[in-house]
């Protein structure tokens, strides 16, 4: 990538800067040594001789621009000295100042320096030219005036080609600025999106864990103090089930703050979790539950996820239907692994439903590619369909 152009270096981007070399050479410095050719040697060697000087001059300029020792303003100033002698030596040099112009805007660090150092250029070729021709000659020859129309069309060409590209520099940096400016506020709204994103998932995590084992504990310890007086035995049963619940939420909340395994579900088939879960919730509210639930492979995830969808929806069967029986179904079909639970409770208008329950069902299931299928009304139970993909083996 061309880097910005710094006061004292080419404004032209490479290629222009050669193509201007090129044209340097063939018509600036090859038309007066070819000029001499035939001239006696007091003239040929010295013109070859300062040829040579600016031609060398400027290929060192313009092959080492990083070169401390070789400085564009010094080249400028063997410039000015060589086309004033030139001019004297040829009896005029217009053609090869013309085409030198370029090389004062290229390596001056403004627009002022440019027209200075090249206004004083025109001044040595004229008055190397009234030198030759004595001050008795003829001032205005077509050489001086050649090369005061081309001082002034330099200067006109050269403040046009200057303020385009002055106005091509802005642009850039104001799209430069625009772009890191656009930049910043992507990683800013990354930054937030990976924050919400964050919240939403603990918010997920302790609605399917924490609040939930929270619920239990109110509704087994409101059933213990029921009992206390009536059936002693029952509400010991209660107790030891606050006890069980109590320490499953404690290592729910040693998951959340990073303390423990990521996954916070003891490993084990997702058959084993999901039959311990609704052995603890059949014991817990006495509700009638049946399952079909055999060993099918399943990654981590998976297994987590059916498990979620397990706990959320006998929370809400406990919370709401008012079911006396509860039906599991665990599946592995050749497109993926479908967990179905039915109950015969109170049922509900699905599309009243906006609870974060589901909410949270859903949005765990499609982070895996799978979808959540809930069908219910009013006196004829739920039924809650979960599928998640899989690599089609069970």
């Amino acid at each position: 990538m061309n880097q910005r152009p710094q006061p004292g270096t080419a404004l032209t981007v490479p290629s222009l800067h050669r193509w201007n070399a090129v044209f340097w050479v063939l018509l600036g410095v090859v038309p007066p040594a070819l000029a001499v050719a035939d001239a006696p040697g007091t003239t040929r060697y010295p013109v070859l001789g300062l040829l040579a000087a600016l031609a060398l001059s400027y290929g060192a300029v313009g092959l080492f621009p990083g070169n401390p020792a070789l400085r564009p303003r010094p080249y400028l100033y063997v410039l000015v000295v060589g086309l004033g002698a030139m001019s004297y030596l040829l009896d005029g040099s217009a053609a090869l100042f013309v085409v030198t112009l370029p090389h004062f805007w290229i390596y001056t660090s403004s627009a002022r320096a440019a027209i200075a150092l090249s206004g004083v250029a025109a001044a040595g070729v004229v008055a190397g030219n009234v030198v030759r021709q004595g001050w008795d000659g003829e001032f205005f020859t077509g050489n001086v005036i050649s090369t005061l129309i081309g001082y002034a069309a330099g200067v006109l060409i050269g403040l046009g080609v200057r303020h385009i590209t002055e106005d091509a520099d802005e642009r850039a940096r104001r799209l430069s600025a625009e772009l890191e400016e656009a930049r910043l506020r992507l990683i800013e709204a990354h930054h937030r999106q990976g924050a919400a994103d964050e919240r939403e998932r603990l918010a997920r995590e302790i609605h399917d864990t924490l609040a939930q084992g929270f619920a239990s504990i109110i509704v087994l310890a409101e059933a213990a103090r029921s009992g206390l007086a009536t059936d002693p035995g029952r509400s010991g049963k209660h107790l030891l089930a606050i006890e069980n619940t109590a320490r499953e939420n404690l290592a729910e909340a040693r998951v959340l703050v990073g303390s423990a395994p990521a996954s916070g579900v003891a490993a084990g088939s997702v058959a084993d979790t999901l039959r311990r879960t609704l052995d603890r919730f059949a014991e817990d509210t006495g509700t009638g539950v049946t399952s079909e639930l055999p060993d099918v492979t399943c990654d981590q995830q998976t297994r987590i996820a059916l498990l979620r969808c397990t706990q959320e929806s006998l929370a809400n069967i406990r919370k709401h239907a008012a079911a006396s029986t509860v039906e599991v179904v665990l599946t592995a079909q050749p497109y993926g692994i479908e967990l179905e639970i039915t109950d015969d409770g109170a049922g509900f208008v699905t599309e009243d439903s906006h609870g974060f329950g589901l909410h949270g069902m859903r949005k765990r299931l499609a982070e895996l590619g799978g979808e959540l299928t809930v069908t219910s009304s009013l006196g004829d139970g739920t039924r809650v369909l979960a599928m998640i993909p899989t690599d089609g083996q069970g």
